[in-house]
């Protein structure tokens, strides 16, 4: 696959082969693409927790909510739901500040996933309390947001809009998922 043809398969899936599993040296292999990832300032200020064992995915899993445009649909259903996750923390003490830096730390996790065949979704709708205490985090490690990680179950299309039609993605009824990506003349302005 070409740079383009793998930024292009870099969406959001939400349903996942749970038969197919994701080893944790895949996981770190990741964490260690978004270790290279641009940092404000070189602060290299994230640390990040892996989960792949099933009870903890299933423990997370309960900290998540789901595609909130999609009003009627509360998650992916059991035999459907990740098999790892990738949570990504700011270490306060190095710095309260997340400089937008966890854009790009997940952006290399989401390209390195495509390109062992997974897919993923960010979640930042959490319950970070509970999460917090799931994963024994100390006080100083602020959870940011998590990534659920799997073999896509489900198929995800660019549809091209016009610039004043609406972004909002949508499963249609053969529950494929629909992304509107406005066109590069839309988004051009020189």
């Amino acid at each position: 696959m070409t740079l383009k043809e793998i930024i292009i398969k870099c969406r959001s899936y939400r349903r996942f082969y749970e038969e197919i599993k994701i080893k944790r040296q895949e996981l770190e292999e990741l964490v260690e693409l978004a270790s290279f990832a641009p940092s404000g300032k070189n602060i290299q200020h994230f640390k990040y927790h892996i989960a792949c064992n099933d009870q903890l995915c299933d423990e997370i899993f309960e900290c998540t909510t789901w595609a909130a445009l999609l009003k009627t649909w509360k998650g992916p259903e059991k035999g459907e739901r990740p098999v790892a996750y990738i949570t990504l923390l700011l270490d306060t003490q190095i710095s309260n500040n997340q400089w937008h830096d966890e854009g790009f730390a997940a952006q290399n996790i989401l390209i390195g996933a495509v390109e062992k065949g997974y897919g993923a979704c960010v979640i930042a709708a959490l319950n970070r309390n509970k999460l917090s205490q799931l994963l024994q985090l100390p006080e100083k490690l602020q959870i940011v947001f998590t990534i659920a990680l799997g073999k896509p179950k489900e198929k995800v299309v660019i549809d091209f809009i016009e610039n004043n039609e609406s972004t909002d993605y949508f499963r249609d009824e053969n529950n494929v998922h629909h992304v509107p990506k406005r066109k590069l003349k839309d988004i051009l302005i020189n």
